[in-house]
């Protein structure tokens, strides 16, 4: 007698209580914050999770990543590989990928 369809429905309980509680959960306060531009829920949401009143300081963190990001200059892979302060860090990862690629091993 097999029990591999008991193994297979075994995964619907997780994702059932998933499903249930997923509606309960709060927004994330920089999805808010910078996708919806919605401070005040923003605000509210960052209060739930910190669990104090005064989230300002927060606010205007996040709103300084997302800028600094934005000026953030992105370069190819040719302008990359040209720079000599980063080009030898390139190399040590590709190459150590490669040998990991080639000996199988997939632990790490």
């Amino acid at each position: 007698e097999s029990r591999w369809p008991f193994l297979f429905g075994a995964i619907i309980v997780p994702s059932l209580i998933q499903a249930v509680i997923l509606p309960f959960l709060p927004e994330s306060p920089r999805y808010l914050l910078l996708e919806k531009h919605n401070t005040s829920k923003a605000e509210k949401a960052f209060q739930r999770f910190l669990g104090k009143d005064d989230v300002s300081h927060e606010i205007e963190e996040v709103l300084a990543e997302s800028r600094a990001q934005r000026n953030t200059k992105l370069v190819s892979i040719l302008q990359l590989l040209r720079t000599r302060a980063v080009r030898w860090q390139i190399v040590t990862v590709v190459v150590t990928m490669g040998c990991y690629q080639l000996c199988g091993l997939n632990a790490v």
